[in-house]
């Protein structure tokens, strides 16, 4: 069986450090999260020190299971914790022993998701810069052939931020999973394949140039 690499270093950009998260992370995320909670009617962003520790306790253990890699979101500016992410949903394909694939330890697809800004962070150069920095390192060190987003189908403000990112609508997965407001989620699914990501990053060091 072959260790699959679910490490992934600290990524830094010109507006946004993004850093494996740790339970040292715990008092930046709960003033993030608390800035404005009215922001998280579509998504599930914990508040208090308690509930922050436990959504903490489980991303950690996910990355530590193989599942998933949590990253904190660091303003570069001022070094100020404004939010979460992670990629989740690590694919490995079963490919033949005679493929060029099948030696790789890495993965052949994966979502980026669980994202979530602090008020002050939201509609700024951080966001588009960390999908930038996420999906260069999946496409570009794990040679991933896939990165996926998923979103509630009411949360509008989050469908367009995906697709400006380039992302294509794959379909609608009907009671996909458990929404926020505790009702079977509608989820939008969106892609990006490995030869769409040159035009894609392309279009998102241009949108950053212009800012």
């Amino acid at each position: 069986m072959k260790v699959m690499r679910n490490d992934c270093p600290v990524l830094e950009g010109r507006h946004v450090r993004l850093e494996p998260m740790r339970l040292a992370h715990l008092d930046g995320l709960v003033a993030a999260a608390a800035q404005d909670p009215r922001l998280y009617g579509w998504t599930i962003v914990p508040q208090g020190t308690a509930a922050i520790r436990r959504y903490m306790e489980t991303a950690i253990a996910a990355r530590e299971a193989g599942a998933a890699v949590p990253m904190v979101h660091v303003r570069v500016s001022d070094g100020c914790v404004v939010g979460s992410t992670r990629f989740f949903d690590l694919d490995r394909w079963a490919w033949p022993e005679t493929h060029e694939r099948y030696a790789d330890s890495t993965y052949d697809g994966c979502e980026i998701g669980w994202t979530w800004l602090a008020a002050d962070a939201v509609r700024t150069a951080l966001n588009t810069e960390s999908k930038l920095l996420m999906m260069a390192f999946a496409f570009e060190s794990w040679k991933v052939l896939r990165v996926q987003f998923s979103t509630d189908a009411r949360n509008e403000r989050s469908a367009a931020a995906i697709e400006r990112l380039g992302a294509k609508l794959d379909g609608r997965l009907r009671a996909q999973k458990l929404a926020s407001d505790l009702t079977p989620r509608l989820s939008l699914r969106y892609s990006i394949l490995s030869d769409e990501w040159p035009a894609v990053k392309a279009g998102l060091e241009q949108r950053l140039a212009a800012r």
